[in-house]
C-alpha cells in the first residue's frame, strides 16, 4: 500500500516489478491517497505529502505483531519478512509452546518457552544454529 494510485502501481509492476518477480507481484497493491492509513500507522508525513516505507505483520485477529519504518533510501527485506511471517504462524500454531529466535527458519530448532530456559538459550540455540 502508497499513497501511489492504482495506475501508478500499474506503471511500477508493468516496467520494474515484473522484470524482478516473474510476474510481478502476487498480491494486490493497494492505494493510500491523502495517506489516511498511513496516518493511522504513523509513517503519513502531512506537511510533506509522502509516507516512510513501513511494513506491518497483522495477525489474522488484527492484532499488529511486528513493523519496520525505514525512510526511502533504504528498502526493505522481503527475504525477512517472509521469515518472521512464518514464525509468527509458527509461535500461532504452537499456541505460544514454540518460539522462533533470532534467524530462524522453518525446518530449525525452536525454544520452548519457560522458566528452565532463562539463562540457559545458550545451551539450547548454539551459533552455528543461528547462522547456517
Amino acid at each position: 500500500m502508497s499513497i501511489d494510485s492504482q495506475f501508478t502501481h500499474k506503471m511500477w509492476n508493468d516496467h520494474e516489478l515484473s522484470r524482478m518477480v516473474d510476474g510481478g507481484v502476487p498480491f494486490p497493491m493497494l492505494s493510500d491517497a491523502g495517506g489516511k492509513v498511513g496516518t493511522v500507522y504513523g509513517v503519513y508525513d502531512e506537511e510533506a505529502g509522502v509516507e516512510a516505507r513501513g511494513r506491518f505483520i497483522i495477525d489474522p485477529d488484527g492484532v499488529v505483531q511486528g513493523y519496520e519504518v525505514l525512510t526511502p533510501p533504504v528498502g526493505r527485506n522481503v527475504n525477512e519478512t517472509m521469515r518472521q511471517v512464518q514464525a509468527f504462524q509458527l509461535v500461532r500454531a504452537t499456541g505460544g509452546a514454540e518460539a522462533a529466535p533470532s534467524g530462524w527458519r522453518p525446518g530449525k530448532q525452536t525454544l520452548k518457552p519457560g522458566i528452565d530456559l532463562v539463562g540457559n538459550v545458550w545451551k539450547e540455540w548454539k551459533t552455528e544454529q543461528a547462522f547456517d
